[in-house]
């Protein structure tokens, strides 16, 4: 294994922070001690990786100088960058001249990528949120963008993009992974493990997020259902819990964000089948509500937990031959 239990690394998403300060200044514009701010929350709550998830801030957008500053704010504070998390800007999206400058975006995320010293781009095909999905309590409970299902053109252009990415990125010795999303190419694992291997990329896998499958409001597979299928694919991985039930008597479904050792997905059992597949990639720890942060560093902890009995257990079988 690559890893140990304690130096694997594990992220925590930006997700709670908002994109502007205080003040109204868009965080892509503010003074480096808006980011410290924020980055020694983090650190505080004993991470030493960090996502840039892209709603927080796009270092692809960055100036060289500030770039560099941003690098130098992170060693500050002595995080590593578990990945770049590019959310929201598909490359496909309908309007042709969105999708273009979407993927012109995600080529120059890939290219300052290796200066912030990871090792992963995240991306995917979810398109911005609608103004129903707003409203919503928990946006998912409303149904947002699809992709067109059975369009051979659309599809053909999602692979020749993501394609493209994925050589840039081999050329910086970096790995793209493609994070699983409800109605988009990504949405189940069937399509999701055929747009990989239509890619064709030794360096392009999955982030099996199914907490974005399971949560829905409609039936969904069992989870382990969602993640068997593209165990061999995964590359990165966000990691996140929902509770879930149903009331047969209305027909309605009921799902809230629940930390990993509470929902509906046994994060115990999905490690142990994940190891044992070879997943050796960065993880990230997500939560909507509430403290988003303190629930992912808690996250983080029963991660290792996992990690230091799974990891032993697997190493152990595959030196006898049983895995």
């Amino acid at each position: 294994m690559p890893h140990t239990a304690q130096d694997w690394p594990i992220g925590a998403a930006l997700l709670q922070f908002p994109d502007t300060t205080p003040d109204g200044v868009p965080i892509q514009d503010a003074p480096a001690t808006e980011w410290s701010r924020v980055l020694h929350e983090v650190a505080a709550e004993g991470f030493d990786h960090v996502d840039l998830t892209d709603g927080w801030l796009r270092p692809g957008d960055l100036s060289s100088e500030r770039l560099h500053t941003l690098v130098r704010t992170l060693k500050t504070h002595e995080l590593g960058v578990s990945a770049i998390s590019v959310v929201r800007r598909s490359v496909i999206d309908p309007d042709p001249d969105t999708a273009r400058s979407h993927l012109d975006y995600l080529l120059r995320t890939v290219d300052v990528a290796a200066e912030l010293g990871t090792t992963v781009v995240c991306a995917g095909l979810h398109r911005p949120l609608t103004e129903a999905q707003r409203r919503a309590v928990w946006f998912w409970h409303e149904p947002g963008a699809t992709d067109p299902v059975g369009d051979e053109r659309t599809w053909a252009l999602a692979v020749e993009r993501l394609r493209a990415v994925g050589e840039r990125a081999a050329r910086n010795g970096l790995r793209l992974s493609l994070e699983m999303y409800e109605d988009t190419y990504l949405g189940t694992p069937e399509s999701a493990v055929r747009l990989v291997r239509d890619i064709g990329l030794d360096n392009v896998g999955l982030n099996p997020d199914i907490g974005n499958l399971v949560r829905l409001h409609r039936p969904t597979p069992h989870w382990e259902d969602l993640l068997r299928p593209v165990l061999p694919y995964i590359d990165y991985w966000h990691v996140k819990n929902y509770h879930r039930d149903f009331d047969p008597a209305t027909g309605a479904y009921f799902t809230v964000p629940a930390p990993l050792e509470g929902g509906v997905i046994d994060y115990r059992r999905a490690f142990e089948l994940a190891l044992r597949a070879g997943f050796d990639g960065p993880i990230c720890t997500e939560h909507y509500g509430g403290d988003g942060l303190g629930v992912s560093a808690r996250n983080r902890d029963y991660l290792r937990r996992i990690l230091a009995v799974k990891l032993p257990a697997v190493e152990a079988d595959r030196t006898e031959g049983r895995a």
